[in-house]
């Protein structure tokens, strides 16, 4: 396994993303908006430190970017992690379909695919939750880089959704994939439409019904 996906260069990351090449995939790519997005978070804090007239949130604007730099951080490890729980369904799957083992290790492996982009979700909605913070103590004019975010990490959340649902689909239903699934619904419910209340706060136009 390829641990240095997040050490590419845009380009080379969006190439091995076009390829044939089995990851990164699509969770992959969650994890990596979902990064993004946090890091406009970190931005408008950055380029809002400093100036006089935000003195008295200056404290909470630390603490805002610090925290925004962890979720930043643990997503990209999840890139790799997401990449790891594909490989280890593809070793799975790979047995012999005689081999009394292949269906526990199946089940296994398919589960513990889950946990990266169920990950990613709550990292996600710890970015939404950051972004509500900056989006009252930042410059005015970086309203629409929050707004970006918040639809950014949008779209990582859902797209982290999928990578769960298409796991927990392949898995025997019972107890696991039932709270894995509700967990998933539960972050949906509460975040996509804070997400979306972020965006249509700061720039309108972009959320239409």
């Amino acid at each position: 396994m390829d641990d240095r996906l997040t050490e590419l260069s845009c380009e080379e990351f969006s190439e091995r993303l076009a390829s044939a090449d089995a990851v990164p995939g699509g969770g992959g790519a969650a994890a990596l908006a979902g990064a993004l997005a946090v890091a406009l978070c970190s931005m408008a804090g950055a380029l809002t430190l400093g100036k006089p007239r935000h003195a008295a949130v200056e404290a909470d604007v630390e603490r805002i970017m610090e925290d925004a730099e962890d979720v930043r951080y643990r997503l990209l490890e999840l890139v790799r992690e997401d990449a790891e729980g594909f490989s280890a369904v593809m070793d799975a799957l790979a047995l012999p379909k005689g081999d009394p083992a292949r269906p526990a290790a199946r089940a296994r492996a398919l589960e513990g695919a889950c946990m990266a982009p169920l990950a990613m979700m709550g990292e996600c909605c710890r970015a939404v939750v950051l972004l509500e913070e900056i989006e009252t103590r930042c410059a005015t004019g970086l309203r629409s880089d929050v707004a970006c975010g918040a639809l950014l990490v949008r779209a990582a959340l859902q797209a982290a959704s999928v990578n769960v649902y298409v796991n927990t689909a392949l898995i025997e239903r019972g107890a696991a994939t039932a709270s894995i699934e509700s967990a998933c619904a539960e972050m949906l419910d509460e975040f996509v439409p804070r997400a979306d209340a972020i965006a249509a706060r700061l720039a309108p136009a972009s959320v239409r019904p």
